[in-house]
This record gives structure tokens, sequence and C-alpha cells, in this order.
């Protein structure tokens, strides 16, 4: 009885090291994601712009600051179930990914005003060729999209691509 063939291990990359071996800056596209459909789409077309140009997709969770402020125990368990939340979309989304293309995401979750942590974010990371957001199939795209699509478009670090609700699978493989 021999032994079995051995099987082709598929690597595994990490969006930050890809290219840094060989001294090349790899091109990450940022994509922010929530529970909604428009998010998926906009993360199928960064995850195959990103295979296509040898590139590194970077997840990003925002959790709103909550309005009010409850008795201190309380607060803290809010926030740790919104975090919780986050966690488990963060690592749904990069389990999706790594399923569909073998590529290992970063990932990121921040807490506070959506709009300020996306800046600050760019501003940190000058690696990231684009940023990637999804508008909703009708009504109107989303804060995110208004502001960054909207009168910030020209005093971004980086591209904005603004993928659309509307789009089904067939065209954002076809687009990206």
């Amino acid at each position: 009885m021999g032994l079995p063939a051995p099987q082709k291990k598929r690597r595994l990359y990490y969006a930050y090291d890809k290219d840094v071996r060989r001294g090349e800056k790899m091109r990450i596209y940022l994509v922010i994601v929530d529970e909604t459909d428009e998010a998926r789409k906009a993360l199928r077309f960064a995850s195959r712009r990103a295979r296509k140009t040898g590139g590194g997709v970077h997840i990003l969770a925002l959790i709103p600051k909550e309005d009010f402020l409850a008795w201190g125990g309380v607060q803290a368990t809010i926030e740790e179930e919104a975090k919780d939340r986050a966690e488990a979309l963060v690592a749904s989304a990069a389990g999706s990914l790594f399923d569909e293309s073998g590529e290992r995401p970063a990932m990121s979750i921040r807490q506070g005003d959506a709009v300020s942590n996306v800046k600050e974010f760019l501003a940190e990371h000058e690696e990231i060729a684009a940023l990637v957001l999804g508008a909703a199939a009708t009504g109107a795209p989303g804060p995110l999209v208004s502001h960054f699509a909207g009168s910030e478009a020209g005093a971004l670090p980086c591209p904005v691509m603004v993928i659309p609700g509307s789009l089904g699978n067939d065209d954002i493989d076809r687009l990206s």
C-alpha cells in the first residue's frame, strides 16, 4: 500500500506581504463592509480587481458611536456586543473572500464617526490604491458614497470606486 499522491496546497497570501519581498508596493483596495447586499457586491468587485492587478483587499468595518450613555456596565455591554457583531461581519467577509480566491485580506474595525474614520484610515495607509464602496440599488446611495463621491472626492489620496447595487455577480465579474 503506497502513500497517497501529495495534494497541491493553495498558497496563502496576506494583503501587505505579497510583493514586499520584491520591494514592490502592493495595490490595496479598501472595502467598507456592513450587512448590506451592496457591501457584499463592493467586496466581490474589489477581490476580483485585486486578483487581476496583483493586489490585495483590506476590509474595514465601522461601529457607530452610541448617541446615549447608559450606566457603566450597560454601556460597556452595548459596545462589546457591537464590536462582536463587527468582528463576526469582518470574519465572514474575509472567509468568503478566502474561499473564493485563496487570498487572505487584511481586516480592521474602527468605532466612531464613519466619515472621520475612513479619512483617518486613508491618511494612515498610503498603500490604499482605491476606496471601494457599494451604492444601494434604489434610493439614496448611502452616507459614505454621498460624502466621498461628492464634495470630498477631489481631496482624497486615492480614487473612489462606487459599485452600483443593481449589478449582478456576472456583471461584477465582467467589469472587474
